[in-house]
Parts: C-alpha cells; structure tokens; sequence
C-alpha cells in the first residue's frame, strides 16, 4: 500500500476510535448526570435522616404551630408515622423504590387549613436541613420543587 494511503488509513482509523472512544466518554458522563434525585441524595438511609431532622423542627415551628389545627394535628397523628411517610414519599418522589401508602396531600392537610406564611415556614425548615445536610444546590432546588409542587393541595388560600 502507497505511503499516502497507510496515513489516510491510520487518520481514519484514529478519528473513528476517537469519535467512539469520545463518545463512550460522554455516554459515561451521561449516565452519570442521569442518575436520579434519589441516586443523587444517596438514598433512602440519607432522605430518611433528613426526613427525621425536619419534621422534628416542623414540630417545634412557632409559626406551625400558632395554627391551632396544625397543633392539634401533631398530637393525632404520631412522629413516628409521619416520618415514616414522608421518609417514602421523599424516596418515590425523587425517583426511588419507596412505595408511599400514606393519604393524598389533599386529605391530609387540607383540614389544617395552612396558609402561605406556614407554608414558607416549612420551606424554610427543608432548606434548613439540606443546608445542615450538605445537600448540593442543584438537589436541593430538585427537590424544592417535587415539595412546590403539592402547594396546591396543601395550602389553603382565601
């Protein structure tokens, strides 16, 4: 074979591998990024320590707890439960294996009757924890928005 062709050869042949090898670099880092909000909280033993740190604090809120039915709902429904749910809620939410069997947020707020400054309180108090937790900003707004988005079912406006 001519020597111009044997280097046409080995160019080609490099810039396939390259392109392969560069694309099996950047499906790697895809994957990677891919992994979900669960995989990237580092599971269910994480979210449930969290879920224990925040719902402690949510039932020493003062603003939580100026609600008389908000109040009177800690004393109904026991800690352990509560965390427990939401410890399931958190995992299937941010896409893990959890299977959360507890009542819509709907049925099981909306009698407590919360408003827009309770609802900041306990926004306040999440942030709280990831922030104590060394949750990455990118997780942490995720997951500010999974909890947005049960507002409306949650928040009672006038």
């Amino acid at each position: 074979m001519p020597k111009s062709h044997a280097s046409t050869r080995t160019a080609l042949l490099g810039g396939i591998l390259a392109a392969l090898l560069g694309a099996g670099f950047a499906h790697a880092a895809e994957k990677q990024t891919d992994k979900s909000l669960y995989d990237r909280l580092s599971g269910v033993y994480p979210i449930a320590a969290g879920v224990d740190k925040f719902v402690d604090l949510l039932l020493v809120n003062d603003v939580l707890n100026a609600n008389p039915e908000v109040k009177a709902g800690w004393h109904r429904v026991p800690a352990p439960g509560l965390k427990y749910h939401l410890t399931a809620m958190v995992c299937r939410e941010t896409g893990g294996p959890c299977e959360y069997t507890g009542r819509s947020m709907k049925a099981s707020h909306g009698h407590l009757r919360i408003n827009e400054k309770e609802w900041q309180a306990m926004m306040t108090d999440l942030r709280l924890v990831m922030n104590n937790y060394g949750v990455p900003a990118k997780e942490q707004d995720e997951l500010m928005a999974v909890v947005e988005g049960t507002k409306k079912e949650t928040v009672v406006t006038k």
